[in-house]
């Protein structure tokens, strides 16, 4: 607490404004720290390419999870600018225009509406959209759902769950077009050619 006449401790400021979280919401990354000495942001993406990122004016920002927070509940950012910079991404909003401010915002998470994304190219999908899929090998044997997916370096691996002997399991599949036949999102559906005891 400051002493009387003493300077306040920094707040964040009237005009951004709380905002509901859109249904379609994805966290895309967080809030490292503050960048500079005029507001800017330092801001560590959830993807190798942090295209979501660039594909709106309109973050959402919530709290982090540990540590001091400086807001609650879901604020509006307007970007006014982004950048890639080394190895993260470098941001200014609107009502943020110095080093303490936006320090008051680290470790805040950022979320983005799914239907902000740039349309992915052909045969390329968001993870976001792959998890909750059912994964049927070519015989119609239904091998799971994706639980998550992993990259590791060349190639992503599908972590697909499924129940044996009522006890959870999990079967790790490459995502890639030597296994993979077909992803239909409509249908919510993987065809693979891949065996149950693999």
């Amino acid at each position: 607490m400051a002493a009387p006449g003493g300077p306040a401790a920094p707040r964040l400021p009237s005009d951004i404004e709380p905002a509901e979280l859109p249904a379609d919401a994805i966290e895309v990354g967080r809030i490292l720290d503050a960048w500079g000495v005029r507001g800017w942001f330092k801001v560590l993406p959830h993807s190798a390419d942090p295209q979501a990122l660039f594909s709106t004016k309109r973050w959402y920002l919530q709290p982090t999870e540990r540590g001091p927070q400086a807001f609650a509940g879901t604020l509006l950012l307007r970007v006014r600018e982004a950048k890639e910079h080394s190895d993260s991404i470098v941001a200014r909003v609107d009502g943020i225009e110095d080093r303490a401010t936006a320090e008051l915002l680290k470790g805040a998470r950022i979320f983005v509406p799914r239907s902000s994304f740039p349309t992915a190219p052909e045969d390329e999908f968001y993870w976001v959209d792959l998890l909750g899929l059912e994964v049927f090998n070519r015989e119609g044997v239904h091998l799971g759902r994706v639980k998550d997916l992993m990259s590791t370096g060349p190639q992503t691996v599908l972590v697909v769950e499924y129940e044996e002997g009522g006890k959870p399991q999990e079967r790790m599949l490459p995502f890639v077009s030597a296994y993979v036949d077909k992803v239909d999102l409509h249908a919510r559906r993987i065809e693979v050619d891949w065996q149950a005891d693999y």
